[in-house]
């Protein structure tokens, strides 16, 4: 019960929080403090500790990264000093990205350990992973995972909670693994996935609110293993939600065709024309038998897999959606308000 209620905590996002439990005399009051202020502070504090601080790459085999024995690395810190004093810095090793919210351009710094062989993550798919959170200025673990667990990444009215900014920001810049294996025991052991850590400003984190072992204004680092990707289908109209973030910003929310405030990927009729998108798609199936030596199917350049499904000789089933595009002007028939199919 306990790690449930701290993982809702970590997987909500700031407004959840905000407000929150006014009558529990056991949390105390944080008047909120000026963003920017605080912003200055934290990567001030983020960038003391990535260049005093070093991590066990030593344990990693670096020449053969996804070879077996890179399957269960855990990522471990510790300060560059005494026996320890010719490490090489974390500074020195992790990679930035600058990310925009409340008009304030945060500097995001993660660590590719591992960036994983599988496929791609996007802002609006659910995450399959191990993580742990942990309190930069004392190392404490306020958060972990016993097993893998999924998150969704997006949060959506009060239905869908996802995880906060500087998280999702931080995590779709690796790649799930490629494949797993059966141990017959109902767990499985994942191979080639993404392996790193992320190091998050409090202000795209919980900022005046923090969380059970984490206090207000409090950077933060979450270690991640991204076993897997799930993309999601929101309003279920047979395009994955990620294939709806129409101009790659890793937004989903700026883009709605039709103009009707709702947007596209939680929109079953994108531009607006009287007629579901999922009835403006065209649908194929492909089967294959790699184990006969069938290659995996190549699809149109508008064609994108829904599912796939594997029957017991090995034989595996793939569906797919096709971007229709009816009078050939570059723009699918489910966004050119143009064109409309009648439906039975």
């Amino acid at each position: 019960m306990k790690l449930r209620k701290v993982t809702v905590a970590i997987v909500a996002s700031l407004s959840i929080f905000l407000g929150c439990e006014e009558e529990d005399d056991s949390v105390a009051s944080v008047s909120v403090r000026d963003r920017a202020e605080v912003y200055e502070e934290d990567i001030a504090q983020i960038e003391e500790y990535l260049s005093t601080h070093f991590y066990n790459y030593d344990d990693f085999n670096f020449g053969d990264p996804y070879g077996s024995d890179n399957d269960n690395f855990q990522i471990t810190f510790g300060e560059i000093e005494g026996d320890n004093s010719d490490k090489t810095p974390l500074i020195d090793q992790v990679e930035e990205k600058i990310v925009e919210y409340n008009n304030i351009e945060y500097k995001l710094y993660f660590l590719k350990v591992r960036q994983g062989l599988g496929e791609d993550l996007h802002a609006s798919d659910e995450a399959f992973l191990n993580y742990e959170g942990i309190n930069i200025e004392d190392g404490y673990v306020f958060d972990s995972t016993v097993n893998p667990i999924r998150l969704n990444l997006t949060t959506i009215g009060t239905s869908v909670i996802g995880v906060v900014d500087g998280f999702r920001d931080g995590l779709v810049e690796f790649n799930a693994g490629y494949n797993h294996v059966d141990n017959g025991d109902g767990t499985f052991t994942y191979k080639n996935y993404g392996i790193g850590a992320i190091f998050i400003p409090s202000g795209i984190g919980y900022f005046s609110s923090g969380t059970s072992g984490l206090p207000a204004y409090t950077p933060m680092i979450f270690k991640i293993g991204l076993m897997n990707v799930i993309h999601t289908d929101y309003d279920v109209d047979n395009i994955d939600s990620y294939l709806e973030d129409l101009d790659g910003d890793g937004d989903p929310y700026n883009d709605d065709t039709d103009g009707d405030s709702l947007a596209n990927f939680i929109d079953n009729d994108d531009d607006g024309d009287g007629v579901l998108t999922r009835d403006e798609l065209d649908y194929d199936t492909h089967t294959y038998n790699p184990g006969l030596g069938d290659p995996e199917p190549t699809f149109q350049s508008n064609e994108y897999e829904m599912d796939r499904e594997e029957d017991d000789n090995g034989e595996i089933t793939i569906n797919t959606v096709i971007l229709r595009d009816t009078n050939n002007d570059g723009t699918p028939d489910y966004l050119d308000d143009t064109i409309a199919v009648e439906v039975d």
